[in-house]
């Protein structure tokens, strides 16, 4: 079994001719491929294809970063001579497709492929460029692969927003019972489609081991969302939501929802930049302290609490207790604690203001929608506006308690 790697040799492969002589190396019992931080054209991809034919036994394609500076018609041709070769290989599982700019224009072919590759389980889609509606093409694509075992999708920093996730929520279900990882950071999502992608897609998963949606934007709706589905999630080792914008009540609601214990493999716990207040800290404190035996690093930068607190030396005495290397990281960039009265009224506004902004968004991403493969029903979108107060009143009864803003 081999590796055939060009990785990082800056590369510029036009033509056939350019990638001729490296090919010596591509033996047939190649397991893997490395490609990355290359740039390969039209002419040399043709070229390579016809040299990975036959390659019964290749597992993982590494093909981030193959594309820098190729003109836009260029990608989508390239891609169409390499993805059919690919497909037709048995044991491929892995494909690496991060940081080439696709974009819409070369949506075509990877739908094709990802409606067809029956071996894929883990794909990786970051930094790509794409925008909701090639998004939800994606989204698509992979729901209609009724073969693919998916159990590993990143797909961040492509501004998937909100016009896409209903056709996520879609993917979601396709793949709940295969999906272990999943990877949406910095995709411009506003709560609304948070709420939708984790209340209809993501907690129907009951496999998740990673989710990672930091720096999109959860704020009261997403975060009760996210807490209601963290007791579905009994293997969830990575919990990852920094500068989701939780906010006060929101955070409360994630710390009770953990203390409840139905997350004990975490092991890495993300929530950084949450305007998480000294009430949720003393709620997250008890639950690491009782539910969270297995957290090894913690991230708490950024909050609305005092690195002074009284809970935060309790935290680190707890963390250093433990035999698994725990660590809180550095709390120097805190935010000034508001008085309640000031928070309070700043949370109402923000949600008021948020509701406006959500209505003329979805007014804007409505045809968008309506292309997409999969969407809301009205009778869903009205549910939805209604997910703040029926989630916080369910966790509450679950919980114990009867309200989750005291």
């Amino acid at each position: 079994m081999s590796t055939f790697s060009l990785e990082g040799k800056g590369l510029k492969l036009d033509k056939a001719e350019d990638i001729e002589s490296h090919l010596g190396e591509l033996k047939d019992d190649v397991i893997k491929i490395v490609l990355s931080g290359n740039t390969i054209g039209v002419g040399a991809a043709q070229r390579l294809a016809k040299a990975l034919e036959g390659k019964d036994k290749l597992e993982d394609a590494q093909l981030a970063d193959i594309f820098t500076g190729r003109l836009r018609e260029e990608i989508p041709a390239a891609l169409e001579a390499l993805l059919p070769v690919l497909q037709k290989c048995p044991n491929l599982h892995t494909i690496n497709l991060c940081d080439n700019a696709f974009g819409p224009t070369a949506a075509a072919p990877l739908e094709a492929f990802f409606k067809a590759h029956a071996p894929l389980r883990h794909l990786y889609l970051q930094n790509n460029g794409m925008g909701p509606e090639a998004g939800a093409k994606m989204a698509a694509a992979l729901e209609a692969n009724e073969s693919a075992k998916l159990e590993t999708l990143v797909c961040g920093r492509n501004r998937l927003e909100n016009g896409s996730a209903a056709a996520w929520v879609e993917c979601f279900k396709r793949h709940a019972a295969t999906l272990k990882q999943v990877r949406m950071p910095q995709n411009g999502i506003r709560p609304e489609g948070i709420a939708r992608l984790i209340k209809d897609g993501l907690s129907q998963c009951k496999e998740l081991e990673v989710v990672d949606m930091q720096d999109n934007t959860f704020t009261l709706k997403g975060s009760l969302s996210l807490a209601s589905a963290l007791a579905k999630w009994p293997r969830l080792s990575e919990l990852s939501v920094a500068d989701c914008l939780l906010k006060k009540r929101g955070s409360l609601a994630v710390a009770k929802a953990l203390l409840a214990g139905h997350n004990t493999a975490i092991h890495t716990l993300k929530m950084q930049y949450n305007e998480l207040d000294a009430t949720a800290l003393n709620t997250l404190v008890d639950a690491i302290d009782q539910k969270l035996p297995a957290l090894q690093l913690v991230e708490l930068n950024g909050n609305r609490f005092s690195e002074d607190d009284e809970q935060v030396e309790r935290l680190r005495e707890i963390l250093s207790e433990r035999d698994n290397g725990a660590e809180l990281d550095e709390l120097e960039d805190m935010e000034e604690e508001d008085s309640d009265e000031e928070e309070e009224e700043e949370e109402d506004d923000e949600d008021e203001d948020e509701d406006k902004d959500e209505k003329n968004v979805d007014d804007d991403e409505e045809e968008t929608e309506a292309e997409a493969p999969s969407t809301a029903s009205a009778a869903g979108r009205k549910l939805s506006t209604s997910l703040d107060d029926a989630i916080e009143r369910n966790l509450a009864a679950a919980l114990g308690a009867t309200s989750l803003t005291k």
